[in-house]
């Protein structure tokens, strides 16, 4: 294994300090034109297509993804991509069936779209699980993910303290930016990232030589999507029932990835920029999986999976190059600190402080959200330490999400689709669901009293919560119109829509881009099959 410890080239330290001051800059730019609430959170809602679809790749590939995806490569194989090519194919059900709705609704957040198909109980569950996740999940996790890295240039760092470090520099742009400057430091960010996955690919294959060398030392399982049913990492029938439904959660209804949508200009916007994120999935197959396989031919004793991304980087870029890269990476860490700091401020001042001061104004919870943030980054500093302690950091992600996000997912599903299900039904959806998870998660995972794997806690929890809201529902009052009209989906709303279409000519129709989306996604999945 190369050894990193020793100082990075002036060149490459001026690239990661002129990057720094760049996204400080842009914060404090962008948050002297905020004049109210709907600014700082939302961006005005006047964001358009490419903007979303960058901003939605750059807070999803952070760089607790990056690591991940090249350190389960590494581990398992390939079929951790598995995780990335779905996500079109959920994007494509959001912008048909939910986005339209969310949009239409003019809500701040995704808990406050619950609540008026159901009722606050719902709202405030959802909220405060929300906040929760995005502190414990995806904050902490960027944080640790970058610490990861930055150690590597100084050694001697406490990983503590160069957790600290990340988190003020990202707190301090988000707070003073707010999502405007998430968004466009995020479009910049994807860039820079994109850059260096395709450099440390292309470099680390040239180090290889040929795809066959790859085939002739790596075992075929390990290069192989679909996996068979006793797979330890992901077999066929947890891709088939438990990937969808985390990618539900991440993608149509996590206030972190969502708010990017809810700031769209138009519902066309929308459903592009999620369209357009979808097709910047499928790439990361051959930019940021596979340099994890091609490291199991240049360093085969690498200590930790996790180590994979950066051994790759420190060892195979050349000074300047190098610079740059790691501005990508720590760009990619910001992107989802920036997200997840403005999200769970946003949650918060909307869902809650908003609800208990309704006479606060614009401003007022503007500066509210500021204060937040600075606290939720704090927390964050906290928790990442901790991370250390769970293995794979990839499945510490996916294993939180598979037990925790059941009811949730339940009630957006089953709400949109079938008109019956109300208020009482989700209250106990919620209710059990959340004790059903936590049961499950301790006797699997902190007892081992089961071997289940973690991919099918996921639908057999929703398979739980959906009887618990369908018998809830129908044994109290249906639901008014008012928690119905514009919530749910119809045939009405699809013949409607049908009609607004005509005449848009192809490249602007999200149908027949969707219908692209999904043949180019399922032939790079047999190609790999």
């Amino acid at each position: 294994m190369p050894d990193f410890g020793v100082s990075m080239h002036p060149v490459d330290l001026a690239i990661l300090a002129a990057y720094f001051v760049f996204v400080l800059t842009l914060g404090v730019m962008l948050g002297r034109k905020h004049e109210d609430a709907g600014d700082y959170f939302l961006a005005g809602r006047k964001m358009v297509w490419p903007f979303i679809g960058l901003s939605l790749f750059a807070s999803n590939i952070s760089s607790t993804t990056l690591i991940g995806l090249a350190g389960d490569a590494y581990a398992t194989g390939i079929s951790v991509f598995n995780y990335e090519w779905m996500a079109a194919v959920v994007l494509v059900f959001f912008a048909i069936f939910l986005l339209p709705f969310v949009l239409k609704s003019g809500v701040f957040t995704m808990p406050e779209f619950l609540e008026r198909r159901f009722d606050a109980r719902a709202r405030l569950y959802f909220s405060g699980l929300t906040i929760f996740l995005n502190i414990v999940v995806d904050t902490a996790g960027s944080l640790f993910a970058g610490a990861l890295v930055v150690k590597m240039v100084f050694p001697a760092l406490p990983v503590w303290q160069i957790i600290a470090i990340l988190a003020l520099v990202a707190g301090i742009y988000t707070m003073m930016g707010g999502l405007a400057a998430v968004m466009y430091t995020d479009a910049i960010q994807a860039g820079l990232l994109l850059i260096g996955a395709v450099v440390i690919s292309i470099v680390a294959f040239d180090k290889i030589g040929s795809w066959e060398a790859v085939t002739a030392a790596v075992s075929a399982d390990k290069l192989s999507l679909i996996r068979p049913l006793d797979d330890t990492s992901l077999p066929w029938l947890g891709l088939a029932t438990g990937v969808p439904l985390i990618g539900f959660y991440f993608w149509c209804t996590n206030q972190f990835m969502v708010q990017r949508v809810l700031s769209a200009k138009s519902v066309q916007h929308g459903q592009l920029g999620s369209l357009f994120a979808g097709a910047l999935k499928l790439p990361v197959l051959f930019i940021m999986v596979l340099p994890g396989t091609f490291a199991i031919l240049l360093y085969p004793d690498l200590e930790r999976a996790d180590l994979v991304y950066p051994t790759l980087m420190f060892d195979l870029l050349p000074t300047g190059l190098l610079g740059l890269v790691i501005a990508g990476f720590i760009a990619a860490l910001m992107s989802q600190i920036d997200s997840t700091l403005n999200s769970a401020s946003t949650l918060v001042t909307m869902d809650f402080i908003r609800r208990a001061r309704p006479e606060a104004t614009g401003q007022e919870l503007m500066k509210t959200g500021r204060w937040l943030t600075f606290i939720f980054m704090i927390l964050s500093v906290l928790w990442a330490p901790q991370i250390e302690n769970f293995g794979s950091l990839f499945k510490y992600l996916q294993k939180i999400l598979s037990y925790s996000i059941p009811p949730v997912v339940v009630l957006f599903l089953v709400g949109t689709f079938w008109r019956r299900a109300n208020a009482t039904g989700a209250f106990w959806t919620i209710l059990v669901g959340t004790i059903a998870g936590v049961g499950l998660f301790i006797a699997n995972e902190v007892v081992g009293a089961t071997s289940l794997h973690f991919l099918y806690a996921a639908p057999i929890l929703c398979a739980l919560c959906t009887v618990i809201l369908i018998v809830a529902s129908l044994m109290s009052p249906a639901p008014g119109t008012d928690k119905l009209d514009g919530l749910t989906w119809t045939t009405d709303v699809y013949r409607a829509e049908t009609v607004a279409l005509k005449g848009t000519p192809w490249y602007a129709n999200y149908r027949v881009l969707s219908v692209i989306l999904l043949t180019v996604t399922a032939l790079l999945v047999i190609s790999f099959a």
